[in-house]
């Protein structure tokens, strides 16, 4: 009898270390699919909570005027045939967004009534659908925990941004995840038209413009990628052509204006700065150096730190140019010579956009739109441990809720964001490119 007790213990001990070196040779490929599919399923259902939410707010919670009156002012006088940008005018002053604003606003005019309920339905409508688009690039990318994704459904100011205030920021926000997204495929020209049509509503979209460019310029040549800018300003010009063929100095001066002055009061991240200083032009000049210094910094430590820096990145394409030149026709520029991975592509582009954050001379409330779905990717992007992380997001979450902002708040506000950026350095930089073998696989399969 124990002789047979001591057989089966034997057995059960080996069974132990044979199922574990089972699971230990558990290809990655299909761990990392289960990873995904359990992100999946759980996002679903937070579109579901969230469509929930976004109709309770609309239901019990009152719409606050702010700019509706006034965009449906200046749409009103474009459709009674105004074109001349400096005429153009509403309560809260002059119209300062280039065309696609005009179209846009036109449309959702037209099929609200310029009634403020319907548009809220309607911008109820685009909140999830911008959601479920930015749900869909961190599931692409992977880099949050399941249980993570949920941050991004937790924003007071944004779920207000969106349906109690109906800023032309979210359609911006939406259309550049929307292009973020079209990236993620190697889909640079499309992507490039969606970019556009995002800077054609509100010009801050172009704070992510340097990474883009950055990014075309790793993926193909630099005849490609001056094709591929050609197509996104051919955008702009068929957009403003109404106004380019009848005043376009009032236009060009109004629509794609970079030095204008915000008001101190409304500051929400230099609330501390003296405001004679705030309206300074050595303030704005400084922080421009800082921002464009930054992004030099990042480009050539962190972003092409894998092709030997930022201008042995920028020779290499140079040469790509060069040498492909007599062999390829215009047919061929703007194929994609190399593929990035989803990761670098969506981390460069929320980094750049994030250091225009940090160096913007005033962040408005409805300016959080502008980066708060990339704050949780850019938080688990650092190493730092994931109480901190968490802490740092309710920090953001609570500066942009003080109403109005204090000298606390925003400075609180800058610390917040200079630990993220400072988090985003120390950590080590991705490889870019997709492996020439698993890439064709993926294509076979």
């Amino acid at each position: 009898m124990g002789d047979k007790l001591r057989s089966k213990a034997r057995k059960s001990l080996e069974v132990g270390p044979v199922t574990d070196h089972k699971l230990s040779k558990t290809p990655p490929a299909l761990l990392d699919r289960a990873k995904k599919n359990i992100a999946v399923i759980f996002a679903c259902p937070l579109l579901v909570f969230d469509a929930v939410l976004v109709f309770c707010i609309i239901a019990y919670v009152p719409y606050t005027k702010i700019d509706w009156d006034a965009y449906m002012s200046q749409v009103s006088q474009f459709l009674n045939g105004e074109r001349d940008y400096s005429n153009i005018e509403g309560d809260t002053g002059p119209l300062v967004y280039p065309a696609g604003f005009l179209y846009v606003y036109s449309a959702i005019q037209y099929i609200t009534g310029g009634l403020v309920h319907p548009a809220q339905i309607l911008f109820g409508s685009l909140y999830i659908i911008n959601l479920a688009i930015v749900l869909f690039i961190y599931i692409k990318t992977d880099v949050l925990p399941w249980w993570a994704l949920s941050l991004l459904c937790l924003s007071k100011r944004v779920h207000s941004i969106f349906v109690l205030r109906l800023f032309n920021d979210c359609i911006a926000t939406t259309l550049l995840h929307a292009a973020l997204a079209t990236l993620l495929y190697q889909r640079w020209w499309l992507g490039l038209i969606i970019f556009s049509l995002a800077v054609s509503i509100k010009m801050n979209v172009l704070l992510y413009a340097p990474s883009l460019l950055l990014l075309l310029l790793k993926a193909m040549d630099i005849s490609g990628t001056i094709v591929a800018l050609g197509g996104a300003g051919l955008v702009q010009i068929l957009l403003g052509f109404p106004f380019l063929v009848s005043y376009p100095l009032a236009y060009i001066s109004r629509a794609f204006n970079l030095g204008r002055v915000f008001i101190h009061f409304w500051s929400v991240n230099f609330k501390f700065v003296p405001e004679p200083v705030f309206v300074s032009k050595a303030f704005a000049v400084t922080l421009l150096i800082l921002h464009l210094g930054l992004l030099a910094i990042f480009a050539h430590k962190k972003w092409c730190k894998h092709e030997g820096g930022l201008l042995k990145a920028l020779h290499s394409a140079y040469i790509s140019t060069v040498s492909c030149f007599p062999l390829k026709g215009l047919y061929a520029y703007g194929t994609t010579s190399k593929t990035l991975k989803e990761e670098h592509i969506v981390t460069t582009m929320f980094v750049g956009n994030f250091i225009g954050i940090v160096c913007a001379r005033s962040l408005h409330y409805q300016f959080y739109s502008w980066y708060f779905f990339s704050v949780p990717y850019l938080l688990w992007k650092t190493p730092f441990p994931t109480l901190l992380r968490i802490a740092l997001f309710v920090g953001v979450e609570c500066c942009w809720n003080v109403y109005p902002s204090n000298s606390y708040s925003s400075g609180i506000l800058l610390c917040i964001h200079l630990v993220i950026l400072w988090g985003l350095w120390i950590a080590p930089p991705e490889y870019p490119y997709v492996d020439q073998k698993s890439s064709a696989k993926r294509k076979i399969k």
